[in-house]
């Protein structure tokens, strides 16, 4: 597993890149005084009491007797204390009239129609949709299942279960009507919040249809509550009931549950190939307080943002950034619907433009796909109240950093998490931390980690290794739902008293970490080991390519060999581009690095999130089609595109 940098190598010259200091405008002093603060408390009295000063930032309803009971993989944070994760992100606002009449969600759907909510009446359909849901029977601890797209309902629905106890799932809009009958059967739920339909690529997504197919394999499930998004009308089945109807019988008085700390508030179903979703539980104040931290460090949000997270809500980053923690803090937030690129390639920057964004959240393919559309197309749009760009979900390659920064004159930040750590918790702290393209930067407070090798040692600065972490954070997932032995197996054997990610990683000489990826993403060939990311980084360099992305398929002689799939810039050529990517692998890594295919296409396989779905490259080179699970991919087109690529090669 470990590998020492050589001088030459491209990795290495990666890490060897220079900090970029912050720009005078770029620096934020209430950060850098809420940074000190908090440095200063886990310096003298230890994580523990770094997480007590987060928690003062929040809203009790009981004090806690003991901030933290036990470790790996049996622990529990602020035993006794009480609260509600509704009251600290919508009441706890209300309750202040500096803030009940700030707009809390700004909602553009794909069509264009916007809409507006102040935290005041966020607070009175949450309340009314708690009583609805209480109506059909849900209880405290029972599951609710939403399954939305980014609407405002999708908003009073977590909301809503959060006010009462429920615990809530939230699945990909996106879902198949299979792999919505899985977890709605994994998750026992007793409610379905849905819609008749949605607007994805400026067509009707049928919602209400989906969740019908799926309904007879969910035995739990005993009402579908339907929203008519699409104002289509449809006439109702025997156990549904419509949103509107149960919104208007109920009334806007609510209170608030008191939940213990450790409470579940709710479950995500991690995406992947296995047959049996892995719904990772999420505590009530954990998650609540580690979604807080994890905006506070990484946006640093303020009352004159409006921060838009462009990602959608069945990424865990929805929930964390906007869901949760930007209404923990009280921020204007913007919500969008549809894709990034209809009816026009630069909705993107439309969508900044008109409602004077100031700090933007997406994964590093949407900065590749604004790189494609040209400089001439930043600058056609006013985005002068742009503040930050920070993104997540894959590895950030340094051209893609430069030209952002360059183009935007913002801090591109980027962060690093897992959906079972609930947070990103290493990146370079919004207006106070130098940054480095590619890196994570280092750990915020509250977190500690080490690489280590196979045998669980630590590695030197420079040297590969497996990602650990060595201490519990309130903002871990607990448990895995009706599996809380596979929970203890699938993260904590390998390295008995520490969190297994199953990244590899490396850090540098300024002391930077960088994720290189999963641990199964670095490839052996003729024995050498090889980080797809190294190589994917040259790929994405060369100027005739606007995407791509390298994943390691199985050769009878090598054992396992890199191969390219690259998406081309307007007028560039197809042999010319081939021929350049593949030298460039030779010259940057070496002959034993080189790409077996590189394969032209106009579209790569991504979630919603941005995130390239490379498990179904391999699966096409290897085998020449796609039988594997797709149900979190954006737009079934694009498998097309990869498998005529792979034909035509």
């Amino acid at each position: 597993m470990t590998t020492t940098q050589g001088a030459g190598d491209p990795l290495h010259q990666l890490l060897s890149r220079p900090l970029v200091p912050l720009r005078p405008h770029w620096r934020s002093t209430r950060q850098q005084n809420l940074l000190a603060e908090a440095r200063a408390v886990q310096a003298s009295h230890g994580k523990d009491a770094y997480w007590e000063w987060a928690a003062g930032h929040l809203r009790w309803m009981q004090p806690w007797t003991t901030t933290r009971e036990g470790h790996f993989p049996n622990f529990r944070y602020f035993v006794g204390g009480r609260l509600n994760v509704c009251d600290n992100c919508v009441d706890r606002h209300v309750d202040d009239p500096a803030r009940a009449n700030k707009p809390a969600i700004i909602w553009e759907g794909e069509p264009g129609e916007v809409v507006r909510w102040t935290y005041a009446e966020l607070r009175e359909r949450v309340a009314r949709f708690a009583n609805a849901l209480k109506s059909l029977g849900v209880r405290r601890g029972d599951v609710v299942a939403i399954y939305l797209p980014n609407l405002p309902e999708s908003f009073v629905a977590v909301h809503a279960c959060n006010r009462i106890g429920a615990v809530y799932t939230i699945l990909f809009a996106g879902f198949s009507p299979e792999a919505v009958a899985l977890r709605l059967q994994a998750a026992r739920a007793k409610v379905l919040v849905t819609a008749d339909a949605c607007w994805r690529r400026g067509k009707k997504v049928p919602l209400l249809g989906n969740a019908r197919k799926a309904r007879p394999s969910a035995p739990a499930l005993e009402t579908i509550v339907v929203i008519d998004r699409c104002a289509t009308k449809p006439e109702l089945d025997a156990g549904e009931v419509a949103y509107e109807t149960l919104m208007a019988a109920h009334p806007a008085d609510c209170p608030c549950e008191p939940l213990e700390a450790n409470e579940p508030a709710f479950l995500i179903f991690t995406s992947g190939t296995e047959s049996k979703p892995k719904g990772v539980v999420h505590s009530a104040a954990g998650f609540l307080l580690g979604a807080w931290a994890n905006v506070l460090w990484q946006v640093g949000p303020d009352d004159a943002d409006l921060y838009w997270c462009a990602a959608d809500i069945g990424w865990l980053t929805f929930p964390i950034h906007v869901v949760i923690g930007g209404l923990a803090h009280g921020t204007s937030l913007l919500c969008y619907e549809g894709a990034f690129d209809t009816p026009v390639k630069d909705r993107f920057y439309q969508i900044i433009a008109r409602h004077q964004v100031t700090k933007i959240l997406s994964a590093p393919t949407a900065l590749r796909m604004l790189r494609s559309l040209g400089d001439e197309a930043a600058r056609a749009q006013d985005l002068s109240r742009l503040k930050l760009i920070t993104v997540q979900g894959e590895p950030l390659d340094p051209d893609t950093f430069d030209w952002t920064v360059q183009t935007f004159d913002v801090p591109v930040i980027n962060a690093y998490g897992q959906t079972e750590t609930g947070s990103t918790w290493t990146l370079p702290v919004y207006g106070v931390e130098p940054l480095k393209a590619g890196s994570c930067g280092t750990p915020v407070p509250g977190h500690d980690y080490e690489v280590v090798d196979d045998t669980g040692q630590p590695v030197p600065r420079g040297v590969k290794g497996n990602l650990v972490l060595k201490d519990p954070f309130p903002t871990l997932a607990r448990t895995i739902w009706d599996d809380p032995d596979r929970y203890v197996s699938a993260y904590f054997t390998r390295f008995p008293g520490r969190y297994q990610t199953s990244d590899e990683a490396i850090v540098d000489h300024d002391g930077h970490l960088w994720v290189l990826g999963r641990a199964d993403d670095v490839i052996n060939v003729a024995a050498h080991r090889i980080s797809t990311m190294e190589i994917e980084s040259i790929v994405c360099a060369q100027p005739g390519v606007a995407d791509g992305a390298v994943v390691g398929v199985n050769d009878a002689l090598k054992g396992t060999v890199p191969v390219a799939f690259v998406i081309l810039r307007a007028g560039a050529d197809v042999a010319a581009v081939q021929a350049q990517v593949d030298a460039a692998v030779v010259d940057g890594i070496g002959a034993i690095a080189r790409l077996s295919r590189v394969y032209v296409c106009s579209a790569l396989p991504k979630t919603r999130a941005g995130k390239t779905m490379r498990r179904l490259l391999r699966e096409a080179a290897e085998t020449g089609n796609i039988r594997g699970d797709t149900t979190g991919l954006e737009d079934l087109a694009s498998l097309g595109a990869v498998l005529k690529a792979v034909a035509d090669a």
